[in-house]
C-alpha cells in the first residue's frame, strides 16, 4: 500500500469529495440505525428483541450486519440480509438456468439486468422478513409475559412492514452510491461499518469486567498489586493476543495468490513488431473472499427464523421447536438452556453443517467470478499464452485445475476460520464445563479484515491514478 501516495491525493477535490461523500452516507446510516420502528412502545420490543437473541442465530446474524438495527428495533431491522438472500437465489438460479448464464457473460449490459432482478427480488423478500419479524417480536411479548397494552391495528401493521422494507431498500441504495465512488464495494463497506460500529460495546464489557475486582481480586504481579481483576486480565490478555495472531493469518490468506506467468506472441506488422512481452495473471488463494461466509451464515439460519415462526404461533410445535434447537449456533448465551446435561451430539450438528456450506459456497461463487473459459478466450483473442499450454480449452482446462487447488486449501481455510467461536467454546467446555462467551468472532473478523484490505486496494488504485502526473514530473 502507497499511504503516502494516498495522503497526498485527498489534496485532490474530486478524490476528497468522493470520501466524503462515503463518510456522510455512513453517517446516515448510523442515523438510520436510531430511527425506531412505528409500532407501539419501542422499549417493549427491545426487551422482546433480548429475548429472541438469545434463541436464534439468524437474529444475532442480522444484529451484526444491520449495526444493531434489531438490537435498538430500529427501521433498518432487516438490515441487508433480504439483499444478500436476493444475490444468493439469482447466483443459483444464473447456473441453473443457461439464458441466465448466457446474460451473465454478456459484458455490463447483462450484469446490469442481473443486477436489476436482484433489486427487484430484494423487496418481497424484506416484505416477507419484516412481516415475519414484526410477527415473532409481538408473539414474543406475549409468551415472555412481557407487559404491553399495544394491540396493532392493520394500519400499524403496514405502517411498520412499509417502514422496515424502505430501510432495507434504503440501506441497499446506499451501498450502490457508495460503489459508484469507485473506491469500494459499497454493501462491504455497510457491513464493515456495522461491525465496526459494535465494537465500543465489546470494549465496555471487557473494560467493566476488568474494573470488577471484588469478584478475584485485584492483580498482583511481581509483588505490584494493580488495580484491576487478576482473572479477567489474564483473560483478556488471552483475547488480545489470539485477535493480533488470527488477523495476521487472516492478512497472509486474503493476500495469498498464485502468480501464472503470461507470454505474448510477437507480431511484425510492416516495419513495427508488437508483443513479444510478458505479463502476469495472479490467481488469490481466496478468490471469494467474505462472500462464502456471509451466504453460508444467511442460508443456515433461515431454519431457525421459520421454526421460530412456528413456534410463535403454536408454542407446542415439536417440528419448530426441533428447527429452532438444531440451527440454532451453539454460544454462551444458550449452552445452559439447550445443554443442560453438558455436551451432546446435537451441539456438533450447527457447526459440521456451517463447514460444509462454507466450503461449498467457496467453490460456487469461485466459479461464478472466475471464468476459465472467458479468460482463456480472452487471453487467445490478444495473442496472449500460457507456456506450454496450448491456448483455447486447454488453457481453460489448466486455469480450472490450477483454481480448484486453490480452492480447495482457500476453503480449508475459510471454514476453519469461521470455526474458531465454536473450536474456542468446546476447549472451554472440555476445560470448565461451560463455554465463557469471549469466543473470537470468525465470521465477523473475517469481514472486518477482508473488506479494509479490500477497501485500502480500491482507494490505493484510485490514489495513483490522481498522483499518476505528480509522479512522472517527478521522474
Amino acid at each position: 500500500m502507497h499511504f503516502t501516495t494516498i495522503f497526498k491525493s485527498l489534496k485532490n477535490k474530486d478524490m476528497l469529495k468522493r470520501v466524503l461523500i462515503i463518510l456522510g452516507i455512513l453517517v446516515a446510516y448510523r442515523l438510520l440505525a436510531q430511527i425506531p420502528v412505528p409500532m407501539g412502545d419501542a422499549a417493549t420490543f427491545k426487551e422482546a428483541v433480548s429475548n429472541l437473541m438469545q434463541k436464534s442465530d439468524f437474529s444475532n446474524f442480522l444484529n451484526l450486519i444491520s449495526g444493531g438495527g434489531l438490537a435498538s428495533f430500529s427501521i433498518i431491522l432487516v438490515g441487508l440480509s433480504p439483499y444478500i438472500t436476493g444475490s444468493i437465489v439469482i447466483q443459483l438460479l444464473t447456473k441453473a438456468i443457461p439464458r441466465l448464464e448466457e446474460l451473465s457473460n454478456d459484458g455490463e449490459t447483462g450484469r446490469r439486468k442481473i443486477n436489476q432482478w436482484t433489486r427487484m427480488l430484494t423487496v418481497p423478500l424484506a416484505i416477507i422478513q419484516s412481516v415475519a419479524y414484526i410477527f415473532i417480536l409481538y408473539q414474543t411479548t406475549i409468551s415472555a409475559n412481557i407487559s404491553t397494552n399495544f394491540v396493532p391495528t392493520t394500519g400499524d401493521w403496514i405502517l411498520s412492514v412499509v417502514a422496515m422494507t424502505a430501510g432495507s431498500v434504503i440501506l441497499m441504495w446506499m451501498g450502490e452510491l457508495i460503489t459508484e465512488q469507485g473506491i469500494g464495494n459499497g454493501i462491504s463497506m455497510i457491513i464493515f461499518a456495522s461491525i465496526i460500529s459494535q465494537m465500543p460495546t465489546t470494549f465496555a464489557s471487557l473494560g467493566s469486567m476488568l474494573a470488577d475486582t471484588e469478584t478475584y481480586g485485584k492483580l498482583n504481579l511481581f509483588g505490584v498489586e494493580f488495580p484491576v481483576n487478576g482473572v479477567a486480565f489474564w483473560i483478556v490478555l488471552g483475547f488480545v493476543i489470539a485477535l493480533i495472531v488470527v488477523i495476521y493469518i487472516l492478512v497472509k490468506l486474503n493476500e495469498a495468490q498464485r502468480i501464472i506467468t503470461i507470454n505474448y506472441a510477437k507480431r511484425v506488422h510492416g516495419n513495427s513488431s508488437y508483443g513479444g512481452i510478458r505479463s502476469i495473471l495472479p490467481i488469490k488463494l481466496i478468490a471469494a473472499g467474505v462472500i462464502p461466509v456471509i451466504f453460508a451464515t444467511a442460508f443456515l439460519s433461515l431454519p431457525a427464523l421459520v421454526g421460530q415462526v412456528i413456534t410463535s404461533i403454536d408454542s407446542g410445535n415439536e417440528i419448530g421447536s426441533k428447527l429452532v434447537s438444531i440451527f440454532s449456533a451453539p454460544s454462551a448465551s444458550n449452552f445452559a438452556t439447550q445443554y443442560p446435561d453438558g455436551l451432546t451430539a446435537q451441539w456438533f450438528i450447527y457447526p459440521a453443517v456451517y463447514f460444509v456450506l462454507v466450503f461449498a459456497f467457496t467453490y460456487f461463487y469461485t466459479s461464478i467470478i472466475f471464468n476459465t473459459k472467458e479468460i482463456a478466450d480472452n487471453l487467445q483473442k490478444q495473442g496472449a499464452f500460457i507456456e506450454g499450454v496450448r491456448p483455447g480449452i486447454k488453457t481453460a482446462d489448466y486455469l480450472g485445475k490450477v483454481v480448484n487447488r486453490l480452492d480447495l486449501f482457500g476453503a480449508l481455510a475459510l471454514g476453519l476460520i469461521a470455526m474458531l467461536p465454536f473450536v474456542t467454546d468446546f476447549v472451554f467446555i472440555m476445560a470448565i464445563g461451560y463455554p465463557v462467551g469471549l469466543s473470537i468472532s470468525g465470521t465477523g473478523l473475517l469481514i472486518v479484515v477482508t473488506v479494509a484490505l479490500e477497501n485500502l486496494r480500491s482507494v490505493d488504485s484510485r490514489a495513483l491514478m490522481i498522483t499518476y502526473d505528480d509522479f512522472k514530473n517527478e521522474s
